[in-house]
């Protein structure tokens, strides 16, 4: 990654679909039909959940996950034609969007293609039947990939989508070798080149445990060699355990402060408060006030906010994996709208500041995060009050002395004496 990956990364916004349950219909069409809503709220790049068709054998659910893909060279009928995947990528292009899509190459269904085709090409139990590593996979069969023909086949895949599609999210990519992942994006490139390759990094308890059983696991370090992007698990566990009272904002602030000098200088973390694996932010977080200021500091953070569909809308409903689930994320009767504030973040987060600085992030009394981008004589400040019911309070931050604009809100905001009141509503200044 180091030299390839362009910070300009750290600009952008994501915006996830999962086309099932995106919309009643859950088409490629459909989904086409929204892509305005999507665009508004300062979308850069689309990810689309896994489009290919969903294995029959060993299914969760009535309609089963679609991790369990069963021709990563087709698409799922119940979506659409392949068509229709060409027609909905060039109307994302057409709105000045790119659009990435789901790569499963860690397992298969146990009715794939692949698995019938070449049944060598997968990991076998001591009886020589199908199996997977991870215990709770019950749908799905590992490849094995000291296979260099398996390599072949599916970097040709890998090509085959990179001429329609401008990158790749790829599952659990930890758990998949390093060389391969190398040799993938070397071969992409030739024909997308400025491919983007984002990682499902894993959490660093799963790494140790996949580890201790003598089975590949990839450290974020690693991933960044061959990957643009990978996930914030390696703090998303801290975030989780301030919510729950078994953290503090302190190990929050000093986690993410460590992602500063461990990874390559244009590393870029996906930033995000949900996802289709985690619980919804509103969920989480059901309190407006608090949401969105945890909503501000994460657009604010180095790295490239994901919004997950229905997040804008504050939905608490996680949609299920393997039934139909349909997220009501028009319904604005039902749900309350946070989508000015995140189109109001993704305008900010487009200055350059954003995207080459240094950044540190400090708390306060277990209330605040104040955070701030660094790069020569230009400065931003982010104040966040975060926990619930936080109410106003003195903050201490490192900002010139002065009166600026909070660009969230146009109102006035006075730095005296390294101080600043903050009440009750995240501030972000510039200089």
């Amino acid at each position: 990654m180091a030299t390839a990956t362009s910070k300009s990364l750290r600009n952008m916004m994501m915006y996830q679909v999962f086309v099932r349950n995106f919309t009643e219909d859950g088409t490629f069409k459909e989904v086409a039909r929204h892509l305005d809503h999507i665009k508004s709220l300062g979308t850069d790049i689309i990810w689309l959940m896994p489009i290919h068709p969903i294995g029959k054998v060993a299914r969760k659910g009535t309609l089963g996950s679609p991790y369990a893909i069963s021709d990563y060279r087709a698409v799922n009928p119940e979506f659409g034609t392949l068509d229709d995947f060409k027609a909905l990528v060039d109307t994302i292009h057409e709105r000045g969007m790119k659009c990435i899509i789901d790569v499963v190459y860690n397992h298969t269904s146990p009715d794939s293609v692949l698995s019938k085709e070449h049944p060598e090409w997968f990991y076998h139990k001591e009886d020589g039947s199908f199996g997977n590593r991870v215990g709770d996979w019950t749908d799905i069969i590992d490849l094995d990939y000291s296979n260099k023909e398996l390599w072949k086949c599916q970097v040709e895949t890998l090509k085959m989508w990179a001429k329609i599609v401008d990158g790749f999210r790829c599952d659990v990519a930890p758990l998949i070798p390093l060389d391969f992942w190398q040799y993938a994006r070397q071969e992409v490139e030739k024909v997308r080149p400025g491919c983007i390759w984002l990682s499902e990094s894993v959490e660093p308890e799963f790494i140790n445990h996949m580890r201790g059983r003598g089975l590949t696991a990839l450290s974020d370090s690693e991933i960044y060699q061959a990957f643009d992007i990978c996930y914030d698990y390696d703090v998303y566990g801290k975030f989780r355990a301030f919510l729950s009272g078994k953290g503090t904002l302190e190990d929050y602030a000093e986690a993410i402060n460590r992602q500063e000098y461990t990874y390559p200088e244009n590393y870029v973390k996906l930033r995000f408060l949900e996802n289709h694996d985690q619980p919804r932010a509103a969920f989480l977080i059901p309190d407006r006030t608090a949401l969105e200021s945890w909503t501000a500091f994460t657009f604010f953070q180095k790295g490239m906010p994901l919004i997950y569909a229905g997040q804008e809308w504050m939905i608490r409903h996680l949609p299920s994996l393997f039934d139909k689930d349909t997220v009501e994320y028009d319904s604005t009767e039902l749900f309350p709208c946070i989508s000015d504030i995140i189109e109001k973040l993704a305008k900010i987060r487009r200055d350059p500041l954003f995207a080459d600085s240094v950044y540190h992030v400090k708390s306060q009394d277990d209330r605040f995060l104040i955070a701030t981008h660094e790069k020569g004589d230009r400065k931003a400040l982010g104040v966040f009050p975060i926990a619930p019911n936080s109410g106003a309070g003195y903050v201490e931050v490192d900002f010139p002395d002065g009166v600026y604009t909070n660009l969230l809100n146009e109102e006035n905001v006075e730095v005296f004496r390294g101080g600043i009141s903050c009440y009750d509503r995240p501030i972000i200044l510039i200089k």
